[in-house]
Formats: C-alpha cells, sequence, structure tokens
C-alpha cells in the first residue's frame, strides 16, 4: 500500500458474540470479506450496539491476524452518525459509504487496486461489476441476501431452542432459488456443449478437462438435479484461473441446429448462478450459523438439500477454508442428501406471498381513459396548485463554473433545462430553509441540486445521497473546487441514511424512490421539494404498494392505478400534443395520490408545475410542509 493513499476506516457494528460469530451477522460478514482478501488496507472499528460492552468480550476469539479497535457511537464521525453500520469513511473526510453490498463491494475494489494480481477478486463482483449494485429497496435477490436472509437467521437463533421451529421461509427462497434455471451471459455456447455432453451419454463417460476439481467435489454433489460436471467444470475453472473446459472440439451440426429454447438450461454451482460471487460470501456465514442451529435442535435438513450441496461447494472455493479459519469459522462437513420431493414442496409451500415474485398484473392492456373517467366520476381530476414564484431565477452567469450544471459534462441545451428544473426547485428550498437547517439531496446524482444549495446557502448543512459510487465522486470533486466546507457525501441506499434533517430535496427520484423519499421525510417530520420521475418503473414492492391515498385505494385497483403509471411516462416532446396532454393528466393524478397520501400523516403538500414546463417532460414538482 503506497504512503499516499490515505486511510480508511471501517466501522461495525458490535452487539454481542455468539458460537463463532460476531453479531450482527453484518459484521460478520464483513470480517469474512477482509480474511478472504487477505486485506489490510483498511483500520476496524468495532462500535458497540448496547452500553456494557468491555475490550475483553469483544477482543476475545475475535478475527486473528486483524487488529480491531473500539468506538463508543458519540465518537463516530458526524458523516457516519446519520448512516446505519457498516460503514467506511476516508480519515478526516467527509464521503462515507454505508450499507453491506456498498461497503463488500468498495472493499474488494481497494484489495484490487493495491494489489492488481489480484484479478480473481474483481471476478466476485460478477458480469460488469454488477453483484449486488441493485439497491435492496428494488432487487429482491438483493434485499434476500443483504436484509432478509441475515435477520431471518439473527431472528432464528434468538428464538427459545426449546420450541421446534419452522425454518425460515427467506431461507427456503433460497433453496428454491438455487433450483431455478441459471441465466448468464453469452450462456448459448455451454448450453449446446451441455446438449452434446447430454447426447454422448457423459454421465458414463469419462470426466471432462477440470476433473481434479469435481473429483474434489463428488461428497458435494446431490441427486435432486446435481449440477452436470460441465456446470462444476465451467465455474471451478474460472476460479482456478484456467481456461473454461471445451466438452467437444466441433459440435455436432445437429447440435449447431438446435433452436436456443430447445436447449438444456444451466444449474447452479453458486448463489448467483456458475460463478462465486460477493452474493455467496455473504449468504456463507448466515447459512453457517442456521446449520448450525438446525444441527443441535436435531433439525433434519432433507428439505434443504441444495442449499446444502451449495455450502459444502463453497468450501471447496480456493481460500474459503483459510479465510473462514482465521475468523474461527468451524464449518460443518455436511452428509449427502436426498430429497423427499414431496415435503419439499409442501415445506416450500409456506414461503409467504410478500416474497414471491409479484408476477399479478405484470400485462396492461388498453389505455388510461376509462381508469381516467372512472376518478372523474369520482370528483377526482389531476390538480395543479399556481407556481409560488414563476419568474425566480439563479444569476447562473455571475456563479462560479464549478456550480453550473454544465460543469457535470452535457449538452448546452441540456445545461439550460437542467439550470430551469435547479431554478425551480431552489426558489422553493429557500423559502423554507432557515439558517442551521440540515438539508439532505436524495438521490443527488452528480450533486447538480446539493452544490447549488450549499454554495447559495452557507448557513446551513447539506448531504448528498447516492448509490451510483461515480456520480458520488464528481460531485465531490466539484465541491472540492468550490472550497465548500458545508456538504457531506454518502455513498448508501436511501434506507441505510437515518440522520435528522429538515428538508429533503430530490430531483427526478426514478419510480419508488419517489415515495422512498418522501417515507423518509414523513418520518423526519422534515419538509420536501421532490421532482418525481420514470412513472413506469412504479410497481408493488416489499415496503410500498400502490394505490397511496385512501381516497385512491377506495376507487381504484393496482391494475387501474399501474395504467395511470405507465400512461404518465407518455410526455416526451416527440410525442403528439393530444398525448403528451393525457401523460401530463396521468403525472398529475399519480402525484395527486402521493401528496393526499402525505397529508395523511399532517402534511400540506401542493403539486406544482415547473416553469418554464418546456424544461422537462417529467415537470411535476411537490411541496410538502409538515
Amino acid at each position: 500500500m503506497k504512503d499516499s493513499v490515505a486511510e480508511e476506516h471501517l466501522y461495525l457494528a458490535f452487539s454481542h458474540q455468539y458460537r463463532d460469530s460476531i453479531f450482527p451477522l453484518h459484521t460478520s460478514i464483513s470480517l469474512f470479506l477482509l480474511s478472504y482478501c487477505d486485506c489490510k488496507l483498511f483500520k476496524v472499528f468495532l462500535v458497540p450496539t448496547g452500553e456494557d460492552v468491555g475490550d475483553q468480550c469483544v477482543t476475545k476469539n475475535l478475527v486473528g491476524d486483524l487488529e480491531v479497535h473500539l468506538i463508543s457511537k458519540c465518537q463516530l464521525p458526524v458523516v457516519v452518525q446519520s448512516c446505519s453500520l457498516p460503514a467506511v469513511v476516508v480519515k478526516d473526510d467527509k464521503f462515507c459509504r454505508a450499507g453491506l453490498s456498498v461497503v463488500l463491494r468498495h472493499i474488494i475494489q481497494k484489495t484490487f487496486e493495491a494489489d492488481p494480481s489480484k484479478k480473481d477478486l474483481l471476478e466476485l463482483l460478477g458480469f460488469k461489476k454488477t453483484c449486488l449494485k441493485a439497491c435492496a429497496e428494488v432487487s429482491q435477490w438483493t434485499r434476500l441476501c443483504e436484509i432478509s436472509i441475515p435477520l431471518a437467521v439473527e431472528r432464528f437463533l434468538r428464538a427459545s431452542p426449546e420450541h421446534c421451529q419452522a425454518i425460515p421461509p427467506d431461507i427456503l427462497l433460497f433453496e428454491r432459488k438455487l433450483g431455478e434455471p441459471v441465466r448468464v451471459h453469452n450462456d448459448d455456447k455451454i448450453r449446446r456443449q451441455k446438449l452434446q455432453q447430454q447426447k454422448a451419454g457423459a454421465k458414463a463417460a469419462e470426466p471432462v478437462p477440470g476433473k481434479e476439481v469435481t473429483e474434489e467435489l463428488k461428497t458435494g454433489e446431490v441427486h435432486e438435479h446435481p449440477p452436470s460436471s460441465l456446470e462444476l467444470s465451467v465455474a471451478f475453472s474460472k476460479l482456478l484461473v484456467q481456461e473454461a473446459p471445451d466438452v467437444v472440439n466441433r459440435e455436432d451440426p445437429h447440435i449447431r441446429r438446435t433452436k436456443t429454447s430447445d436447449l438444456p438450461l444451466l444449474d447452479h454451482v453458486f448463489a448467483e448462478g456458475l460463478y462465486f460471487t460477493v452474493a455467496d460470501i455473504v449468504l456463507l456465514p448466515c447459512i453457517h450459523q442456521f446449520l448450525i442451529s438446525s444441527k443441535k435442535q436435531g433439525k433434519n435438513l432433507v428439505n434443504l438439500p441444495l442449499i446444502s450441496s451449495w455450502y459444502r461447494r463453497v468450501q471447496e472455493v480456493p481460500g474459503v477454508r483459510k479465510a473462514a479459519g482465521k475468523c474461527n469459522m468451524e464449518l460443518l462437513q455436511l452428509p449427502e442428501l436426498m430429497s423427499a420431493p414431496e415435503e419439499q414442496l409442501q415445506d416450500s409451500s409456506s414461503v409467504p406471498e410478500e416474497l414471491e415474485d409479484d408476477n399479478e398484473d405484470s400485462h396492461f392492456i388498453g389505455g388510461p381513459r376509462p381508469t381516467m373517467t372512472k376518478l372523474m366520476e369520482n370528483g377526482i381530476e389531476a390538480k395543479f396548485s399556481p407556481h409560488p414564484c414563476p419568474s425566480w431565477t439563479l444569476d447562473w452567469t455571475s456563479l462560479p463554473s464549478a456550480v453550473s450544471p454544465g460543469e457535470g459534462k452535457m449538452s448546452r441545451d441540456r445545461a439550460l433545462r437542467k439550470q430551469q428544473q435547479l431554478n425551480n426547485l431552489v426558489a422553493a428550498v429557500t423559502k423554507l430553509a432557515k439558517p442551521g437547517d440540515v438539508i439532505v439531496d436524495f438521490c443527488s446524482g452528480g450533486g447538480h441540486v446539493g452544490i447549488v444549495l450549499a454554495h447559495m446557502m452557507p448557513s446551513c448543512q447539506v448531504v448528498l445521497i447516492e448509490n451510483k459510487e461515480l456520480s458520488l465522486i464528481r460531485a465531490k470533486a466539484r465541491s472540492d473546487e468550490l472550497g465548500l466546507n458545508n456538504i457531506w457525501f454518502i455513498q448508501a441506499n436511501l434506507d441505510y441514511f437515518n440522520g435528522n434533517f429538515n428538508i429533503g430535496v430530490a430531483l427526478h427520484a426514478c419510480g419508488v424512490a419517489t415515495d422512498m423519499v418522501i417515507e423518509h421525510c414523513l418520518r423526519a417530520r422534515a419538509a420536501f421539494v421532490i421532482s418525481p420521475c420514470c412513472y413506469g418503473f412504479i410497481q408493488n414492492t416489499v415496503k410500498f404498494k400502490y394505490p397511496r391515498s385512501h381516497q385512491f385505494k377506495e376507487i381504484l385497483s393496482y391494475k387501474e392505478h399501474m395504467i395511470l403509471c405507465r400512461f404518465a411516462d407518455q410526455t416526451a416532446v416527440q410525442l403528439p400534443p393530444e398525448r403528451r396532454l393525457i401523460g401530463k393528466q396521468c403525472m398529475g393524478l399519480v402525484d395527486l395520490d402521493r401528496a393526499w397520501a402525505a397529508e395523511e400523516h399532517n402534511y400540506s403538500v401542493q403539486v406544482i408545475s415547473m416553469e418554464p414546463e418546456s424544461c422537462s417532460p417529467k415537470n411535476n414538482m411537490f411541496v410538502g410542509i409538515p
């Protein structure tokens, strides 16, 4: 590690130590990854969640070669105090990364940057480096790995051992996902090889290249849908940095002519498919604790053959046993399981509805007019309040260039429209803000809104929250150029921010993100100024159900509300004027539903059209005051 590299501090929560894990499990997962990566780049701090935690009980049996320090919550850097742990911050800096997936991805990236020979670590981030990148609020898979399974295992361990517990639904869901066909980039070639292998009766034939790996894995095979030797060879050749094996030198003509839809599907080797990723790193400490507890309770794992097989297979990954040893994790040697299909089916039926993929009403047929008419018959039409200051504008020519959105390398026309959008939001925030207020720019992107606010309101504190690292790095560079000292940066999904604030702002928060920002503001009793976007991406999630307001729920079904959302996206300038007008009315109705839902929490909310309306096809703006 070069001396010029700034020291980074990693903060992990510590509630208690149980068996061979530190809780919460997010902390054990983070420590396990540090051991797997053999990473010493971070100064690690444990932050006790309770009052009475002594040095001795923290350091006993901790990670062997990792030095850790104890720090109280009140000693945390200010920016970290607003976040859920784990969190990473550069020493004496205002840039924080928070949340399990963001922190794990950062550890992997920094380890690779410090030692580019560790290319295998970069593979943990998956295809296009997107593994667990989608936020848990919208991705069922990220939510399952990052939130649901760790919490389910912690609840399972806390429950009284005398009571016979059912397998947690989230564990059953993981078992079911391991049984689903694998979709990987450019899998056509592998599937044709698998077809040729099947045609040749490969199970009776000699082993394919990569034999030594599959021999090691014999104990990890299950009789219920085991991955073929082809999938195992492909997966482990990548881990061992070998060429992926070719089953045959040349495909038979009838194999080449086979339609893609007729090719055999690929089976899971690891959590996300064929390849070992950070998702496996996250799940291993969780499933390990669940299996230990189940074994102590004498629980039969016959309904979890795929998880048992996955657990054995992960142990064969180079470096996993060594990392487990450093963390004092005594990995179990599970017997090979033959599943009982009827029992498995019966037990899997207990997966609750909210964990199922919501395919209902996924296809919408017909236009918005019947839905709009239905609302109109009940006295509901889109309402827009008059703009409080339609001609207000910043004097952009007098501002430093780094304040202007054009600094974000966009076209002149787009920069002008962005300035017009900012005029609207800054005008509204200026009317609401008082000296000393904390203003949070949610979904901040490159910081166009937050940087203007921080520059124009030096007596206020401004926090930018964004889950895309590169956007936030660009924002910080602009802030540094301006010498702003009243601004902080948090790379995190919204759920990991829990700080207090006075005003929430968001420019073009996409789909459900608008409702997430409103929810944060309601919880903090903060005013909000929000411009929504991407209405077509709105859909029911674990946390948000539509319609939002009591009035709309009494009249519209979910499907009818989704029709409004789909047509609310029909406002692009190239569309016919009549189509755009209907789109604008649908936008107004969707946002009226949101406004009324906020008013149920004792807020006064106005839906306003930004001026000029040509500044964006998505030109609605909420102003909400508690």
